[in-house]
């Protein structure tokens, strides 16, 4: 349990940095089992109070287990949400048959690049870690975004050898130093406070915590989800893993991906790129 600690530690200390030195930071939340353990580690480095909005990205093809699980943890947390929707695309009956890419662009990015200019959202924290996808692996805790979305990685310098200077984080090892300002060009920063976790972190600190999320993460008739998103781009494993304690084991002999069952990252390996580049978690 003592890596659980230092996980959790890390984390908090990222997310009060986070509370520090902007100025109006906001959370992504999809309800998930990262974002729930997300919204679980601000409570606890806030004395139980989430002291950020909170962000939902409403697709509208959500489970409707995700949409009650939502609706009961505001409640009870006391959360001050922010449901974000492309209302224009939505309008033009945008949807996953008109290609799952162009979906998640419009209903998932541009969401919420209208989300953080309505409400100039200076930093955006989300539960992403770096074992769960490839292009998640380059991210920092720390990646300044400039006003189109793009990553801010590099801008001139002639003081250098190479004439760049990189804009993306230093993060000075055994310091717990990290650069939050990227300069004036920088749009917003997205901060990602469980980078170094991974999947069976999650789920032993779960555990430990008792956190309760969602149902749709425990097999039923020898079926679970194992990463939630669209209901019409998830499919369920195989899997009889119906407790936390089940589901821990299964992850420690499994070899399958975490989003095999995600159907966007399935149809083009290249797709996950291509959203991260225009601005997607």
């Amino acid at each position: 349990m003592s890596n659980l600690k230092d996980l959790e530690n890390k984390s908090i200390y990222i997310i009060r940095e986070v509370k520090s030195r902007f100025k109006n930071p906001a959370v992504m939340c999809s309800f998930g089992k990262d974002s729930t353990v997300l919204l679980y580690l601000i409570r606890k480095a806030f004395n139980g109070k989430i002291p950020f909005k909170v962000i939902h990205i409403d697709t509208t093809f959500k489970f409707s287990e995700i949409y009650k699980f939502r609706d009961e943890f505001v409640k009870n947390w006391d959360i001050d949400l922010v449901i974000s929707k492309n209302k224009e695309a939505l309008r033009k009956e945008m949807s996953p048959e008109k290609g799952r890419f162009e979906c998640c662009n419009q209903l998932k990015t541009q969401a919420l690049r209208q989300c953080i200019e309505d409400n100039n959202f200076d930093v955006v924290l989300a539960g992403i870690r770096r074992d769960e996808h490839g292009i998640r692996n380059k991210e920092n805790y720390f990646s300044p975004r400039d006003k189109d979305f793009k990553w801010r990685v590099s801008e001139e310098d002639k003081s250098g050898d190479s004439g760049l200077k990189s804009l993306q984080d230093p993060e000075f090892s055994g310091w717990g130093i990290y650069a939050t300002y990227f300069g004036k060009e920088t749009d917003h920063v997205r901060c990602h406070p469980l980078l170094h976790w991974t999947e069976i972190d999650i789920w032993e600190y779960i555990k430990k915590e008792k956190i309760k999320v969602n149902s749709l993460y425990f097999a039923k008739n020898g079926k679970r989800h194992r990463s939630l998103g669209c209901e019409c781009c998830c499919s369920p494993i195989d899997s009889n893993a119906n407790t936390v304690d089940k589901i821990i084991k299964e992850l420690e002999t499994t070899k399958t991906p975490e989003r095999s069952g995600r159907a966007q990252d399935k149809e083009n390996e290249y797709n996950m790129q291509k959203l991260r580049s225009l601005g997607y978690m």
